[in-house]
C-alpha cells in the first residue's frame, strides 16, 4: 500500500514533466518560432523572433490548412533551402578492434587455461588464472563497458540528428535540402565501414531523403519537380574524402556512389506566371530580359589548393570550374538582378585572423607520415581551415561571382548577385567579402593594384536586409553554417530566396539544443513509462488480492475469535 502511494506521488510530478518536455522536444521549431522568412517580414538572424511573426503564422497556417483555396501574399517563397552542416557520423574507429572485444578475449583466455592445465604444473596454472582474472577486471570489462556506452552514444547520436532533420523538414516544409559536408567522421575508414556509415546516413539519420541523381543538370522550373524536397544536396567534406593531399580517386568514387556527385550545378527558373507577375511591377521591364533564375552550384573546394595527391583530380576540378564560368554562368554584363548564384561548398573562404573562430591555417604531410599503405605523399596538403587567399579571390570571388575592384572590367566589377554557404567551421560565422580600396598590400602584390579583398562580420553592417548592397562596392555574403552536431546546439538554417523585380534572400538560424536535452527527455519518458507500468501491475495484483502479502484467500477472516466455554 505504501509503495503504491509513493509511486503515485512520484508520478504526479513525473507525468506532467515528461509530457511537457516531450512536447517541447518534438515541437521545438514552434517554441523557437523557426520558419522560412517571408518577403515582407522584418529581418532577423537570431532565435529571439516574436512568436507571432508573419513567417511563423504563415507556417502554422499551412499546417492547419495545408491546401489553401487561393494564393496569398504571405505564402512562403518558392525557393526554401533547409541548410544543415557537419553531422560527422562516427563508427567502428571509436570502438575496440574485433580481437580486443570480450568474446575474443574470453576465447583466448579459455585456450590459455586449457593449454596450461595440460602442459604446466598446478602452480603455473594458478598463476595463469590470476593473470586472466586481473586482465578481465582491469582491462577487458572496463573496455567492454566503455564500448557498450560508446555504441549507445552512437545510436543516440544518430537518432538525435535524425530528430533534427525529421522535425525541421516536417515543420518548415522546405523545397530543397543541403548538407554542407563532413557527412561521416573520417576519410580513413575502410570500405566496409564507409558503406555501413552510408547506410546509417540514409536509413537512420536522413531517412526519407535520397541521393541527387547523376543526370540532374541543365535548367528546371521551380515547383514542377516536387522530388527536390526529399533530395539531399550533399557537399564533399574533408572528413569524407580528405584534403587535397589525401583525395584519391577511390575515395571520390565511393563518396559519389553513396552520397552523390562531388561537383555539379543546376539552374532553377521561376514559373512563367510568377516571372511575368513579378516583372510587371517594375516600370518599363515587363516581359524584358531573361527568365529569373537561381543558379545552384555544388563545388568541391577541397581539391582546389595545392599540392594535391592526384593532379588529375585537381585538373578535372579546374576544368569543371572553367566550363561552368565559360558556358553556364550568367554574363556579368547582363541584368545581375535576374540571376541569383547560390554557391554551396565545404571550405570557407579566406579571412584574416580574428574575423571568425578559425584563423587561416595550412599544414602539409611530412616524410614520417608514410605508413604501410601509401595514402599520401610528403609535401601534400594535409589540413586547411580556409581556402587559400589566391583560390578564394581568383576561383570564387572573381571567378564564380565575377566581382572585381577594377571598374574597367565587364560589368564594372559588380559581378553576379548571390550568396555563399559553407560548413567546416563548426561554430559558424557570418561575413561579407568586399572590395577594399584602402587595404594595405603585401610586398609581392602588384603595386598598380589599388584595391584588395577584405572581410568583416555581417552584423557590423547594421540592420536591414542584404546589407552588403549598401556598401557601395562589390560585395558578397558568406554564411558558414554552425554544425548540426549536439555539441554545437543542433543548428539548422532556413534560407528563403524570392524574386520581387530582383532576387532577394533572407536566412534564419534554428537550434534544437545540445544532445543532453534529447537524452534527458527520453530517459525521463522511459522512467515515467516504467513507473506507470509498475503502478498498473500493483493495481491489478491488489485487485486480485495478491499484493497485500497477507493470507492466501482474500475472503479469509483473520480477526481473533473469542473462546467458548468449552475451550
Amino acid at each position: 500500500m505504501f509503495l503504491r502511494l509513493l509511486l503515485r506521488r512520484v508520478l504526479a510530478v513525473l507525468v506532467p514533466l515528461a509530457i511537457t518536455s516531450t512536447i517541447y522536444l518534438y515541437l521545438y521549431p514552434l517554441f523557437h518560432a523557426c520558419a522560412f522568412p517571408l518577403p515582407d517580414a522584418s529581418p532577423s538572424n537570431h532565435l529571439s523572433i516574436p512568436h507571432l511573426s508573419p513567417a511563423f503564422l504563415t507556417t502554422l497556417r499551412h499546417h492547419l490548412s495545408p491546401s489553401p483555396s487561393s494564393a496569398s501574399p504571405s505564402d512562403p517563397p518558392i525557393f526554401r533551402l533547409l541548410v544543415l552542416a557537419d553531422p560527422q557520423l562516427e563508427g567502428d574507429s571509436s570502438l575496440p578492434k574485433p580481437h580486443e572485444q570480450l568474446p575474443a578475449r574470453l576465447s583466448n583466455y579459455y585456450a590459455d587455461l586449457r593449454s596450461s592445465l595440460r602442459t604446466k604444473p598446478p602452480s603455473a596454472t594458478l598463476s595463469t588464472l590470476r593473470s586472466v582474472l586481473h586482465n578481465l577486471l582491469h582491462d577487458d570489462l572496463p573496455r567492454t563497458f566503455r564500448a557498450a556506452r560508446k555504441r549507445l552514444d552512437l545510436l543516440g547520436n544518430d537518432y538525435y540528428l535524425a530528430h533534427i532533420y525529421r522535425t525541421m523538414h516536417w515543420w518548415s516544409a522546405p523545397s530543397h535540402v543541403t548538407v554542407l559536408g563532413d557527412l561521416i567522421g573520417s576519410q580513413w575508414v575502410s570500405e566496409g565501414e564507409f558503406e555501413a556509415r552510408g547506410e546509417r546516413f540514409w536509413e537512420r539519420v536522413f531517412r526519407g531523403g535520397r541521393r541527387v541523381e547523376d543526370h540532374i543538370s541543365g535548367v528546371e522550373v521551380l515547383g514542377e519537380d516536387e522530388g527536390w524536397e526529399h533530395r539531399l544536396v550533399n557537399i564533399v567534406g574533408n572528413h569524407d574524402v580528405g584534403y587535397a593531399g589525401d583525395v584519391s580517386r577511390g575515395r571520390m568514387e565511393r563518396f559519389e556512389r553513396v552520397f552523390g556527385r562531388g561537383e555539379w550545378d543546376v539552374k532553377f527558373q521561376l514559373p512563367s506566371s510568377s516571372s511575368s507577375s513579378s516583372s510587371s511591377s517594375v516600370e518599363g521591364e515587363e516581359g524584358e530580359g531573361e527568365t529569373p533564375t537561381i543558379h545552384l552550384i555544388n563545388l568541391n573546394s577541397l581539391i582546389l589548393d595545392t599540392p594535391a595527391l592526384d593532379p588529375a583530380i585537381q585538373a578535372s576540378a579546374y576544368e569543371y570550374l572553367n566550363e561552368l564560368l565559360d558556358q553556364r554562368s550568367a554574363p556579368v554584363t547582363g541584368d545581375r538582378n535576374r540571376t541569383f548564384t547560390l554557391l554551396l561548398t565545404h571550405l570557407p573562404l579566406h579571412k584574416k585572423e580574428g574575423v571568425c573562430t578559425d584563423a587561416p591555417y595550412f599544414a602539409f604531410h611530412e616524410e614520417d607520415d608514410s605508413q604501410d599503405e601509401p595514402r599520401f605523399y610528403a609535401g601534400g596538403l594535409k589540413e586547411q581551415n580556409h581556402l587559400s587567399e589566391y583560390v578564394s579571390a581568383n576561383a570564387v570571388l572573381e571567378g564564380v561571382f565575377g566581382m572585381s575592384g577594377d571598374e574597367s572590367v565587364p560589368g564594372g566589377g559588380w559581378g553576379r548577385k548571390g550568396l555563399i554557404l559553407t560548413g567546416h567551421d563548426h561554430t559558424g560565422c557570418d561575413v561579407v567579402h568586399f572590395v577594399n580600396r584602402t587595404v594595405e598590400k603585401d610586398e609581392d602584390e602588384d603595386e598598380d593594384k589599388a584595391w584588395g579583398w577584405d572581410a568583416m562580420r555581417y552584423r557590423e553592417l547594421g540592420s536591414g536586409l542584404e546589407k552588403e548592397k549598401r556598401m557601395g562596392v562589390p560585395a558578397i555574403r558568406e554564411v558558414t553554417m554552425r554544425s548540426m552536431m549536439g555539441e554545437y546546439g543542433g543548428y539548422s538554417g532556413l534560407l528563403s530566396v524570392w524574386f520581387d523585380g530582383e532576387w532577394r534572400y533572407q536566412i534564419q538560424m534554428c537550434a534544437a539544443g545540445v544532445q543532453h536535452v534529447w537524452w534527458a527527455v527520453h530517459v525521463l519518458d522511459t522512467v515515467t513509462g516504467v513507473l506507470l507500468l509498475l503502478v498498473l501491475i500493483l493495481h491489478l495484483l491488489g485487485g486480485s488480492g495478491l499484493a497485500s502479502g497477507v493470507g492466501v484467500s482474500a475472503g479469509k477472516d483473520t480477526r481473533p475469535r473469542q473462546k467458548t466455554k468449552e475451550q
